[in-house]
Order: structure tokens, then C-alpha cells, then sequence
């Protein structure tokens, strides 16, 4: 199986053709096409590639197939005996990305 370890948002994805990963959000529209460039490892079924720390020529294409928010985290500050609590909530913004072909 074809598969590559994509940096992306600060994070690392293990990634194949066909798949689809959520990701940190990317400035890119629905539909619209990205590219990953720096690409940690490729596995191609013949030779495994190790960058140091990326690889030069590799490169993942995919997909923005959604940009949405996750669902909501509640975030509550307590003080005992102090009448102090704050509540707040966080969605966070991710991108929904289908991969489409690993080029090495």
C-alpha cells in the first residue's frame, strides 16, 4: 500500500491515495486543489524514502472537499468560595481534505 507522513498545521498525518484526513484549517475554497510539500517519508511498495527532515521532490496533492468547525468545547474557570465561574465555548476550524495522489 502506497502511503506517505505528510506536516501540515503544525501536525503529522500518515496519509494514502483515496483517503480523507481532517486537518488544521487551510485558506483554500471548497473543491479547490493543495498542495503538501513538505513530505516526511513515502512508501511506495518498491523503496521507502526518509527525508532529512523533508523530502525535495516529494510532493501530496489533494482535495478541499469541506471547511467546517468541530463541534463545541466548554471551557468553565471555577473559584471555590469566591462566587467566581466563567464559562466559555470553542469550535475549532478544519478543513476536510481527500488526497488524490503522492507524487516522489
Amino acid at each position: 500500500m502506497e502511503f506517505a507522513v505528510i506536516k501540515t498545521g503544525g501536525k503529522q498525518y500518515k496519509v494514502a491515495p483515496g483517503q480523507k484526513i481532517k486537518i488544521e484549517k487551510l485558506d483554500a475554497p471548497e473543491g479547490k486543489s493543495v498542495v503538501f510539500n513538505e513530505v516526511l517519508l513515502v512508501d511506495d511498495d518498491k523503496k521507502v524514502e526518509i527525508g532529512q527532515p523533508v523530502l525535495k521532490d516529494a510532493k501530496v496533492e489533494g482535495k478541499v472537499l469541506k471547511q467546517d468547525r468541530a463541534d463545541k468545547v466548554i471551557i468553565l474557570k471555577y473559584k471555590a468560595k469566591k462566587r467566581y465561574q466563567v464559562k466559555r465555548g470553542h469550535r475549532q476550524p478544519f478543513s476536510l481534505v481527500e488526497i488524490t495522489k503522492i507524487v516522489s
